[in-house]
């Protein structure tokens, strides 16, 4: 977010900022103050459906990036186990979002068994989410998910010009975390960030304490832990940043990340079906693995001519995925023996984006614009290495590329009336085992927003949707067996919404915040990656376009404070139907893989200022998901069971010590045993396992605490 850092400058609050935040994608009504800064060392969390106070997200110790998002509507993060981190919006993952960490982009389909977005929540300053495509200027199929993290100078308090924080942590369900940051001014315009976190994970336990199957019987040779969870994680960043005038900031940072553990071959299978491949081709549970990511980013800031601003950024962000995969030589199987090797999947994000910002008056007559301008490029570079432990190699490359060019214009009338046009150009050239082509595309958007009182608004939008065949999953071959078909086509489509929203004092001291949006997602010629070939062999498969998606559904959010009470009530449906092509009949009226149940959420905070005190309980409530023709689910039951999960923290700030935080809190509270709906459900066959429980389960009843000083 650029709020805080164009304050230094002395920028005004722009456009910019709300776009970043997703504000444009929906009505939204907030405290420009609570918006800039709450608390210190904490995570704001700004949506085009809600916004969420940085004090509560602190207060949950997020240790997964579900900790953060899922009690947005609309929002979940599928998975549990640290590689796999997949976010989802509206149903669709993490491969149809636009995902960024400071302007870094992060979309690398990595392995089909994990996430594509590894960082630790601890480091985020914040989270900017646009829940469904809105904006020319983001680009994308379901939205955009944009992370910042820390600055020293919004940590720097009071007139210090150095300061030191240390956090400790630990949960007995399981794992053990700690953090040191030092920050502060090299000089009046020169600031600095240090930044190490490290986490020991262990096995959890789910919740029960016993690991169930598809007939809820405890799955043989197991204790109620979920093995393959044990690892280590670190997160280090460095930041240098010189303020070059009261006009213009450049600023480096280099951020290096690692998960290295004896892990489960697929993370977000669950033990139940690790432990079936296990024990069918005797070969290990666990196998040596590590992720690593280092990104690089250098950005600029510019405020020209009184009423421009520009941020630019170049980054270089390169993810690798290392496993020892000797331990396939333990099969009896000749088959499986051949497996056995050292696998290396290396993705490079590098790129630019630069996103400017003019306000001017009169054009026409009296009416105000505020033109939002500007380009982003990214480079995708995969590799993937196989050394066969029996000698020879394997080896493959791909690329894909994409520029963008965009403009918008917000025009406002002086009547709360206002219209918003934009444009996109976008040029994608890709060369991979499937497809070796370039698309080009315009797309257009159209909103109009009408501030009916004071308190009360309403919004209207389309925006017409692009996206180029994606390049190939990177740890199973980078395309080296991939089935060519030329004959794809870029996914387009378009999204409308309509959206009301009201925040008003109901009296002196209370506050009520009221939102809805419905919304309506159509992608034409949408992709799947493993549709069977027509007229192909069996389980043959290959990446084509197979029909129509449609993505409907609602968001709404009700908020109350009075005095040192708030309260917050979400609801959200999201349906999806696939129109099928006529060579994939047998796909029509599918649904997308990860779609969810009606999902209610309610946060309660209750603050006792007289002890500075917080507290605080939420929970989530997810409906079943009836069986259905679905894309890649499971093949003999992908049913997804409903769930309840509560949580309850508290947060105290001792008068006597400043600057020391002690939280303590329990997870879910009632030990619900579980698994998220966007990460593996279900029961499938396979021919050499047979049947697969394919639970990615989640923790049981975690209780944790965290201590934090800064001096």
């Amino acid at each position: 977010m650029l709020v805080s850092r164009t304050k230094q400058l002395g920028f005004r609050y722009s456009t910019i900022a709300l776009t970043l935040a997703g504000v444009l994608s929906a009505p939204a009504f907030a405290d420009d103050d609570k918006i800039e800064k709450i608390e210190v060392w904490s995570t704001e969390v700004k949506t085009s459906a809600l916004y969420l106070k940085e004090q509560d997200i602190a207060d949950k110790q997020a240790d997964h990036i579900s900790d953060l998002l899922r009690s947005i509507p609309g929002v979940d993060v599928g998975g549990a186990h640290s590689l796999n981190q997949r976010i989802t919006i509206r149903s669709m993952d993490d491969k149809d979002l636009r995902i960024s960490i400071d302007g870094a982009a992060q979309n690398t389909y990595m392995y089909h068994h994990m996430g594509n977005l590894q960082i630790h929540a601890d480091i985020l300053k914040s989270v900017e989410i646009e829940t469904g495509t809105n904006s020319v200027i983001n680009g994308g199929l379901g939205g955009s998910v944009r992370f910042e993290t820390k600055e020293a100078r919004e940590l720097l308090t009071d007139d210090a010009r150095f300061a030191v924080r240390v956090s400790a942590g630990a949960a007995d369900n399981a794992g053990r975390n700690y953090s040191v940051t030092s920050f502060g001014l090299l000089s009046d315009d020169v600031d600095f960030l240090a930044y190490y976190n490290s986490v020991q994970r262990d096995n959890y336990e789910v919740g029960g304490g016993k690991i169930l199957d598809q007939d809820d019987k405890v799955v043989a040779g197991t204790d109620g832990k979920v093995r393959g969870l044990e690892g280590d994680v670190s997160d280090a960043l460095v930041k240098l940043g010189w303020n070059i005038d009261n006009n213009q900031r450049i600023a480096v940072s280099y951020e290096a990340y690692k998960d290295e553990g004896d892990y489960s071959y697929r993370p977000d299978m669950g033990l139940a079906t690790d432990t079936a491949i296990t024990n069918s081709l005797q070969i290990p549970l666990l196998w040596p693995t590590e992720f690593t990511r280092d990104t690089v980013t250098l950005s600029y800031d510019l405020n020209w001519g009184g009423h421009s601003t520009l941020k630019a950024s170049l980054y270089s962000n390169t993810s690798e995925l290392y496993r020892d995969e000797s331990g396939w030589s333990q099969s009896p199987s000749p088959r499986f023996q051949a497996y056995a090797g050292k696998v290396t999947g290396e993705a490079k994000n590098s790129g630019f984006n630069v996103l400017a910002e003019t306000f001017t008056n009169g054009l026409f007559g009296s009416e105000e614009h505020t033109f939002t301008y500007g380009t982003d490029y990214v480079k995708h570079d995969t590799e993937y290495d196989l050394v066969i432990s029996t000698g020879g190699n394997k080896h493959s490359e791909e690329t894909a590329k994409n520029l963008a060019l965009f403009a918008q214009d917000r025009v406002e009338f002086g009547n709360g009336f206002a219209v918003i046009p934009g444009v996109r150009y976008d040029r994608y050239d890709i060369d991979s085992g499937t497809v070796d082509n370039d698309f080009t595309e315009f797309s257009f958007s159209l909103a109009a927003e009408y501030q009916i009182t004071k308190n009360l608004m309403v919004k209207l939008s389309s925006t017409e949707l692009f996206k180029g065949p994606e390049i190939s999953e990177v740890f199973v071959g980078a395309g080296l067996d991939d089935k060519p078909n030329q004959d794809m086509e870029a996914e387009t489509g378009l999204n409308s919404e309509l959206s009301i929203a009201y925040e008003g004092k109901v009296a002196a001291d209370k506050t009520l915040r009221l939102g809805a949006t419905a919304f309506n997602t159509k992608i034409d010629d949408y992709i799947f990656d493993n549709a069977a070939v027509p007229g192909g062999q069996p389980r043959e498969t290959w990446k084509d376009n197979v029909g129509d998606m449609t993505v409907k559904g609602f968001e709404v959010y009700a908020g109350f404070a009075f005095d040192a009470f708030s309260m917050q009530l979400t609801y959200s449906n999201s349906e999806s139907d696939l129109d099928a092509y006529s060579q994939y009949a047998s796909l029509d009226g599918a649904r997308l893989e990860r779609e969810q149940g009606d999902t209610i959420s309610a946060d309660f905070t209750y603050q006792l200022s007289q002890y500075n005190l917080t507290l605080n309980w939420d929970f989530m409530v997810v409906d079943d998901v009836a069986a259905g023709t679905d894309l890649y689910g499971a093949d003999l039951d992908n049913s997804k069971d409903g769930f309840s999960v509560h949580n309850i923290s508290a947060h105290w700030q001792p008068e006597a010590v400043a600057n020391l935080h002690v939280r303590v809190g329990v997870d879910n509270v009632f030990d619900e045993f579980y698994a998220s709906q966007s990460s593996k459900n279900g029961v499938s066959f396979h021919p050499v396992f047979g049947k697969l429980f394919l639970m990615d389960y989640e923790p049981g009843r975690n209780i944790k605490a965290s201590i934090s000083y800064q001096f």
